[in-house]
């Protein structure tokens, strides 16, 4: 497989391994990286390295206690190698934790579904119930950066900005974290650490990576300057996007309209983010 490859080709693989190697050493459970690095060894044609991360793959599931995927991947090895000692001791592992763990509780009931506003024929009216409606991380970040004591409600309010969800938004609308650092309040680089540890999102640096701006145009381009957010590659049937709001639900919404393909979100540098953002969409 890997002969078919160009060079060029070859050289983006080996950059993707490279930069999700780090990623996956630093979050050993974020098993959507390891199965981007397991195609990336796939499509290079490193089959030992392709069997190792379904290993690692596998690990991660574990960990997260689903059990079912796990055995899933363990059994797609065994196509490749059916008497690998590994996996046949992992899978009679996981048969002996199964059986030891508890039911799940049941599911807690849904939340309410918000009242839907009524319609009208008029913009403001439109403008105001897509506000209300409207998730756009406010929420999480509050509780994450006032109700924990690192910034006060009045600094939150000075810098988080709400854009307009029916206007063209005038050039890349800077993220909150970096807003926050420009004015003093909160470094850049403890909001990543902090974003990272509690949104459970790995980060990439996009100052390091070759983004595909190509693949970043064929997404609306207010919904990226609105929210700051970089479609920056494409692995199979994923698209990878770079965001410094992990809690963004309405850029998660948009985006997902826009594509068939499954999302997988890392948080990135902000000041690279506006950077790629500015060249994607001059």
């Amino acid at each position: 497989m890997a002969s078919t490859l160009s060079s060029s080709e070859e050289a983006q693989l080996l950059q993707t391994i490279e930069m999700f190697e780090v990623i996956t050493q630093s979050q050993p459970s974020d098993y959507q990286s390891l199965e981007i690095l397991k195609e990336a060894y796939s499509k290079l044609g490193r089959e030992a390295d392709v069997i190792a991360t379904s290993k690692r793959i596998a690990q991660a599931y574990v960990q997260m206690g689903q059990f079912s995927s796990a055995i899933l991947e363990y059994e797609t090895i065994l196509q490749r190698c059916p008497d690998d000692p590994d996996v046949q001791a992992a899978l009679r592992e996981i048969e002996a934790r199964s059986k030891n763990v508890a039911a799940p509780p049941a599911l807690s009931s849904p939340p309410p579904t918000p009242p839907k506003t009524r319609e009208s024929g008029t913009k403001l009216l439109k403008k105001n119930a897509l506000r209300a409606n409207l998730d756009d991380g406010r929420q999480a970040m509050y509780r994450l950066y006032v109700e924990s004591k690192l910034i006060a409600a009045g600094d939150f309010d000075l810098c988080w900005t709400t854009p307009d969800p029916l206007a063209p938004p005038q050039g890349v609308i800077e993220p909150f974290i970096q807003v926050l650092s420009d004015k003093g309040i909160y470094p850049v680089d403890k909001s990543l650490k902090l974003l990272t540890d509690k949104a459970r999102v790995a980060y990439l640096p996009l100052d390091r990576y070759d983004v595909d701006l190509e693949l970043a145009r064929a997404f609306p381009a207010d919904t990226c300057r609105r929210w700051c957010v970089l479609p920056f590659d494409r692995m199979s049937k994923s698209v990878l996007v770079a965001t410094a709001n992990p809690f963004n639900q309405q850029a998660a919404k948009e985006l997902a309209a826009a594509t068939s393909n499954r999302l997988i979100w890392y948080l990135a540098s902000p000041l690279d983010l506006v950077n790629n953002l500015r060249k994607a969409f001059r």
